[in-house]
């Protein structure tokens, strides 16, 4: 735009310019992305005339949250799990399920996330812990290596979809006024469902391999091994029964479920004695700085976003494309998909979701809890595409395989993500039913919930 005829741009295009143009920038030449979002900030404030002291301001503001609270609670509960020796245990209960099938390392792999997931909520760790396991013992029983971590890092990603999941917590505080307990349940069938496609492209690529099959199905040895389990799988129902029964809050529920956790793996499986709490406590306090500079950062961003009107433009550019109201949920998805090829996951729902979500309820008809678990799973396919895909490279890693071998072996897997992912944007019920179903069932919930409260 410009004023007039006088050739001078308006100042609002200009500092638009500046935001997006240096946020760009600064990616491309790989800054850390909590200082591209910081700094171009900055640069757009000082474009716009406004005082740095709001920088401060709208930073602190941007963390004193309190639904943000559990954020710290869901890191510090998957880290306790993960170093108390949860692992073996999820992998041994996942093989009394499914290892009897073709190809059964790859679906324990798989079935094992899904439960890993559930504790966690981290991909990232998902990787390196049932990795750093099932990955040599796939290869020792005859499985390709690269097939071992392209199965590993694509199953990875159903723990962002399974509760609790902190980037849940942080889309529901982003896009304001969503029920987190409701995002939580919403994501087990599109987990479920992603584990499904998993499990038939592993059986399709083991039956043409003639990969192996585990030993026959025991439902004494599956009893078994669910009775060792079930104190890890019992966090997951402090949480979600916890939070959608209105029995705590849920920073309340986490808190529970950190001491709970904490419990179970010093003195239940005895996987981790003090000397490895205070170790995963620092893993975690490193971890919760990241995620909070981010948080801090972005929240002046999407100030900056919000005074230039920047929503109320891209959904303006977006609908002039086309109103079709399935090509519009297309372009979404390619969006969020490019943006994961080049950013974080947390960055991604922070900066996109003001942008996006008006456009995604507004023009596509999508219910909020539905786009947000779009988001969660199309970030969790730009975790495993290079060039910043830090859960590809973890993989990478912990097989000692190059990266563009894995990104190979993971293709048929990225084209069963796909069609999880179609199913999530064009079925709303996918992501909706289990909430509505549960609305029904709300006293029983909330009784549940009641043997819960402290």
């Amino acid at each position: 735009q410009r004023r007039g005829g006088d050739g001078i741009m308006d100042p609002q295009t200009l500092a638009i310019i500046v935001l997006l143009g240096s946020f760009a920038l600064m990616i491309f030449m790989r800054f850390p992305i909590a200082y591209a979002v910081g700094l171009s900030s900055v640069f757009c404030l000082l474009t716009m005339g406004n005082s740095l002291n709001a920088i401060c301001r709208l930073m602190v503001k941007g963390i004193s949250s309190f639904p943000l609270m559990a954020v710290p609670f869901f890191i510090t509960m998957g880290v306790l799990m993960g170093k108390g020796g949860i692992s073996d245990k999820l992998i041994a209960l996942a093989n009394a399920c499914v290892g009897w099938m073709r190809g059964g390392l790859a679906m324990v792999n798989i079935v094992a996330s899904y439960f890993f997931g559930g504790i966690s909520g981290s991909a990232a760790a998902d990787t390196a812990s049932i990795g750093s396991i099932m990955i040599p013992m796939m290869v020792d029983q005859g499985y390709d290596a690269d097939f071992s971590t392209a199965v590993t890092i694509t199953s990875s990603c159903e723990g962002l979809l399974v509760p609790p999941s902190h980037n849940m917590v942080i889309f529901a505080t982003t896009a304001g006024g969503i029920s987190v307990g409701s995002l939580f349940l919403a994501g087990y069938l599109p987990g479920a469902i992603l584990a499904i496609a998993l499990m038939v492209g592993s059986y399709i690529i083991s039956v043409k391999r003639n990969y192996p099959k585990g030993e026959k199905f025991r439902f004494g040895t599956f009893l078994k091994q669910l009775s060792v389990s079930i104190w890890a799988l019992l966090a997951i129902v402090v949480v979600v029964v916890g939070v959608e029964g209105g029995a705590f809050t849920a920073t309340e529920s986490d808190a529970i479920a950190v001491l709970y956790s904490l419990v179970v793996s010093v003195f239940v499986y005895k996987g981790v004695d003090w000397k490895g709490v205070w170790k995963a406590l620092d893993e975690c306090v490193n971890t919760l700085a990241i995620v909070m500079i981010l948080i801090a950062t972005s929240a002046v961003f999407g100030d900056c976003l919000t005074k230039l009107h920047v929503p109320d433009l891209a959904a303006q550019a977006i609908v002039g494309i086309t109103d079709n109201r399935y090509i519009l949920i297309l372009l979404l998805n390619v969006i969020l998909l490019v943006l994961g090829m080049i950013m974080d996951m947390a960055p991604i729902i922070l900066i996109a979701t003001p942008i996006l979500l008006p456009v995604a309820t507004q023009f596509c008809g999508l219910d909020p809890i539905q786009f947000g678990i779009m988001v969660v799973l199309n970030c969790g396919i730009g975790l495993l595409t290079p060039p910043v895909g830090a859960v590809l490279f973890i993989g990478s890693a912990v097989a000692k395989r190059p990266m563009e071998k894995v990104v190979k072996a993971t293709l048929p897997f990225y084209l069963c993500m796909i069609i999880t992912l179609l199913l999530v944007s064009y079925w709303q019920d996918v992501s909706l039913i289990i909430p509505k179903m549960l609305d029904g069932y709300q006293p029983v919930v909330a009784g549940l919930a009641g043997f819960l409260r402290p």
